[in-house]
């Protein structure tokens, strides 16, 4: 088995260890070879669509991030994206919830803007 080193920020680490305690898991490494797993899994279904499909697409951002760059995106995909909701969860973030209609190649577009945006910490793909 392979063996690498990642960045996490102190705030993430302690939530991290957290949810260890309170699912049971082994250690640190069986937490990430997990969430590897599901995102990997993800991205395989979403790349293998083609056709019309629908979306629902969870996004959490600081809430002081750049929201005019989330909008813009989602201007820019407008025919794809049928209605959005916005909540603040707590003092710090925010949740977004995209629901998108239209080809599969251009949602992937979306999702892949999405993902490269360095605001957002998390992107959730739903497949309808």
């Amino acid at each position: 088995m392979s063996i690498i080193s990642i960045s996490i920020p102190k705030s993430m680490l302690e939530k991290i260890d957290e949810y260890i305690r309170q699912q049971g898991f082994a250690n640190r490494s069986e937490i990430v070879r997990q969430a590897l797993r599901a995102y990997l899994s993800e991205g395989k279904k979403l790349e293998d669509l083609t056709g019309r499909i629908a979306v629902t697409i969870t996004l959490i951002y600081q809430r002081d991030a750049r929201r005019g760059q989330i909008t813009d995106l989602q201007h820019n995909y407008s025919s794809t994206v049928l209605t959005f909701l916005h909540m603040h969860v707590d003092a710090d973030s925010c949740v977004e919830i995209i629901v998108a209609k239209g080809e599969a190649q251009t949602i992937k577009s979306l999702i892949q803007a999405l993902k490269a945006n360095k605001q957002i910490s998390e992107v959730k793909v739903t497949l309808l």
